[in-house]
């Protein structure tokens, strides 16, 4: 007795470029948009000039690398219709793990691999959890949000954990130094691992079939059923891999401050989805890119160094950014409404 199986439709030529217009080429021009007010804006003031120079961009590229890297899996997750709250808080254990195995006097590459476990741990345990009791993902992430930040303060005993300067290797601390050991990078080794890992993933979503799967379960969950698509396993992995990219983001985090701070990743998760939503990506799942999301990521960072660069408050570039999200978001339901009409 042989089975029968549904191939999956592949998207028509127009949709498809429809969809790289506004999850590309969109992002990419927001990005030289916002990059070319600034750059105007920073030279009309009197001791302007430092805005579009090698260093300033060297600077952007190392904050935002944090986000970016967590938001490689977020638009994983967000393409196969879900979402993770908890990524910030599962980020910050990721790093007080890895900070509080080095302190205890094990190698690096232990402490690495416990911060990278741990991570891939949190993405197992939310989607198992929303497999298994088929809860919908806001409120599974919600609460493992809190879950997460528990652990880190317990592991830390609510105090940040701090390894011997002599514990910490020196590839650890330079890896997203904005003062490059070897000028012939250009840019950190933090900074080019992230691109790195970006092929990757995005290699993953154009060419696999698992790439497909994830596409087909955010589009319509019921026809990626028919199709023959498990949409539970599907989803355990796509959060487990995301976890991987939460652990490197906690990796980064840890290069950056030296520190385990179990707090320090309160509130990051929403960069982290901002940045996959700012990039193209819909909330409603089965659309995003990888490039449009590192635009985003940077989109948000240059808004950041810009209003540093012209001496203006915090609140400004929040009010900035938050516009922007809410004008991404309002295009990606017209674009929705116009194509059901």
């Amino acid at each position: 007795m042989t089975t029968s199986q549904t191939t999956l439709p592949s998207l028509p030529l127009t949709q498809r470029g429809g969809d790289f217009l506004r999850t590309v080429v969109g992002p990419f021009v927001a990005l030289a948009l916002v990059v070319g007010i600034f750059t105007v804006a920073d030279n009309l003031q009197a001791d302007g000039g430092k805005f579009a120079t090698l260093r300033n961009a060297q600077n952007v590229l190392v904050q935002s690398a944090t986000v970016a890297v967590a938001a490689l899996g977020m638009t994983m997750i967000i393409i196969s219709g879900g979402i993770d709250l908890s990524a910030g808080t599962a980020m910050a254990l990721s790093g007080t793990v890895l900070a509080w195995v080095l302190r205890e006097g094990y190698s690096p590459a232990t402490a690495v691999a416990a911060g990278f476990a741990t991570g891939c741990l949190a993405g197992f345990v939310n989607g198992s959890i929303i497999g298994l009791l088929r809860i919908v993902p806001f409120i599974v992430t919600l609460g493992t949000m809190t879950i997460y930040l528990g652990l880190a303060k317990y592991i830390g005993n609510n105090t940040m954990v701090r390894p011997a300067p002599a514990q910490t290797p020196a590839w650890m601390q330079e890896l997203l130094s904005p003062r490059l050991k070897h000028e012939w990078m250009v840019f950190s080794p933090g900074v080019w691992l992230l691109l790195l890992l970006s092929l990757i993933v995005a290699a993953v979503l154009r060419y696999t079939v698992f790439g497909r799967h994830m596409f087909a379960v955010g589009s319509n969950e019921s026809t990626a059923r028919l199709c023959g698509i498990n949409v539970g396993r599907t989803r355990l992995l796509v959060y487990t891999i995301s976890g991987f990219f939460v652990g490197m983001a906690g990796l980064f985090q840890f290069s950056r401050l030296t520190v385990g701070d179990p707090t320090s990743g309160t509130g990051k998760e929403l960069p982290i989805i901002a940045a996959v939503v700012i990039g193209g990506g819909s909330l409603s799942g089965g659309r995003g890119s990888i490039l449009g999301t590192l635009t985003g990521a940077l989109i948000m960072q240059v808004i950041s160094s810009g209003c540093t660069a012209l001496k203006r408050p915090n609140w400004i570039q929040e009010i900035i950014v938050g516009c922007i999200i809410i004008a991404a978001v309002a295009i990606d339901q017209f674009r929705q409404r116009r194509m059901a009409g």
